[in-house]
């Protein structure tokens, strides 16, 4: 098995179905940005979350969110666009989410109470994050490669 972590934002409210078994499914649309050769470019990620796992912190989440996930990164999917033109399609299925130590504005902050609250919030991976600067505040002499 494969993990992966990712950062980003929500781009949509959490989307929650059934599958005709009855099994619960909820899909989110996560945002992730990196910097190529001076631009930023944003990856999207469609996590998918099995059950009730995480039932507790999911009323938190509204698009624009700030997250983290962690879980199993899926083989990604290769199709062609209405245009015609080859896209990639990546998708997670989570084994772990909580609120990113990043996230601005008033819908992570005040979700991040809520959900410690609730019971649906765990701290230490977002604990491991903020011990480390992102990737735009580390200077180029410190990066070992």
């Amino acid at each position: 098995m494969n993990y992966t972590w990712i950062a980003g934002n929500l781009g949509a409210d959490p989307e929650t179905r059934f599958t005709p078994s009855g099994k619960k499914v909820t899909s989110l649309r996560v945002a992730t940005k990196s910097r190529k050769n001076g631009a930023d470019e944003t990856m999207w990620m469609k996590v998918t979350i099995w059950g009730e796992t995480f039932d507790k912190i999911l009323p938190y989440f509204k698009k624009g969110s700030a997250i983290v996930v962690c879980g199993e990164l899926m083989i990604p999917d290769i199709y062609q666009n209405r245009d015609g033109v080859t896209q990639v399609s990546m998708a997670i299925t989570a084994h772990h989410i909580s609120f990113s130590p990043f996230g601005k504005g008033k819908s992570s902050e005040g979700a991040n109470q809520g959900a410690a609250a609730a019971g649906g919030f765990s701290a230490a991976p977002a604990q491991a994050f903020a011990s480390n600067p992102p990737p735009s505040e580390i200077p180029d002499e410190g990066i070992p490669f």
